[in-house]
């Protein structure tokens, strides 16, 4: 089956939650490469990109385990793109 990859936006619930455990975290629940983005004010957000089948509600699934992580605010989709 096809794969594809998706890109999302992790914003953590505040400044104060420690962004390096939070990585840990995301990665201990899903294979995945993560980069850090600062946003303003000491703010950084977590761009997390992982493969899925191309089948329907593995982004939702996705979606669903990274808000069942603590210290994770705001989770946004920025890109789905079928990989070759």
């Amino acid at each position: 089956m096809t794969q594809v990859m998706v890109l999302l936006r992790v914003m953590p619930e505040d400044i104060n939650v420690n962004v390096r455990e939070l990585k840990k975290e995301i990665l201990s629940k899903i294979k995945a490469n993560i980069q850090e983005v600062p946003i303003a004010f000491g703010l950084v957000a977590l761009h997390v990109t992982t493969l899925v089948e191309d089948k329907g509600g593995e982004v939702e699934r996705i979606e669903k385990t990274l808000k069942e992580i603590k210290g994770v605010g705001e989770i946004e989709v920025l890109e789905v793109a079928r990989i070759l």
